[in-house]
């Protein structure tokens, strides 16, 4: 098992990377995405003068080498202390991520916000907090092995990251909504068939029903705000600037399919893995002695 502090981290740069894709969304949302034309700096400063749009785009930004720090940290804090391979070979993965979404947003600015760009800057954000949330799930103790196949929970993952792909697509211009909707339908199902089969299957076992009952209320609360999200953009589409409204249904509609995903992302996890123990060299040398 892993130090608690070490456990802690992973909790906060789990936490954090989600708190900097809401960042993201506010930015997108407020239409701030080119209100910093420069990058690294901010209109030549490293601070710079917090009017309209530029506070979302410099909050984002700042948030951003936040989650870069944390997930260095957590990298090589891993590599010192944790056995196993996995673990570590994740945490590498993260700083990877991290990198390149930064040098992506970089691209953003340079190239006039580019829509391929923007949507491969977003998708990157959700790789990153996919894999935070792996390595967080990855520091608990492990759960007693579950007859089950993780494959269905792996599908609902897989379905609810394409979900962002068109979302960022949709929030970009570069489609429109009628894919989006299309792919919440068959997230939806795929989220639905990983809760059920373990809910029908593992009601005994407290933590996966726990997991797979919260994925079943991700699902179904982003299928909701997805709708109030299309209502207050179609109700205010003829402002002259974002409302409120709008701003925050679709802050949280984002914000909850990220959830959904990290969900699913989970619960494959829990049902798939075994108990190990944390240091196998201990392992072995009490077999030995036995």
């Amino acid at each position: 098992m892993a130090p608690l502090a070490l456990r802690r981290l992973a909790v906060l740069t789990a936490l954090c990377t989600l708190l900097l894709i809401v960042a993201g969304a506010l930015v997108t949302s407020n239409d701030a995405s080119l209100a910093i034309s420069d990058w690294p700096l901010s209109w030549g400063k490293l601070v710079p003068p917090m009017e309209g749009g530029i506070r979302y785009a410099f909050a984002h930004r700042v948030a951003a080498a936040a989650v870069a720090g944390l997930v260095v940290i957590l990298a090589v804090w891993q590599q010192a202390r944790e056995p196993r391979a996995w673990v570590r070979r994740l945490g590498w993965a993260a700083v990877s991520a991290v990198l390149a979404q930064a040098a992506l947003g970089g691209a953003v600015v340079r190239f006039i916000d580019p829509k391929l760009f923007s949507i491969a800057h977003a998708c990157l954000a959700q790789i990153c907090f996919g894999l935070t949330v792996a390595i967080m799930v990855g520091h608990f103790p492990c759960l007693p092995a579950a007859p089950a196949s993780a494959g269905p929970s792996l599908f609902a993952a897989t379905g609810l990251f394409l979900q962002t792909i068109l979302g960022a697509a949709v929030r970009h211009n570069a489609i429109t909504a009628v894919p989006h909707i299309a792919g919440a339908v068959i997230a939806t199902a795929l989220a639905m068939w990983a809760s059920l089969q373990v809910l029908m299957h593992h009601m005994e076992n407290a933590p996966l029903r726990r997991a797979a009952t919260l994925l079943l209320a991700l699902t179904f609360s982003q299928v909701f705000l997805g709708l109030a999200a299309y209502a207050a953009l179609a109700a205010t589409a003829g402002d002259p600037q974002p409302m409120p409204v709008m701003i925050w249904a679709t802050v949280a509609h984002v914000a909850v399919g990220s959830l959904a995903f990290g969900a699913a992302i989970a619960l494959a996890m829990m049902v798939f893995r075994h108990d190990e123990p944390a240091r196998p060299d201990l392992a072995r040398g009490g077999m030995a002695v036995a």
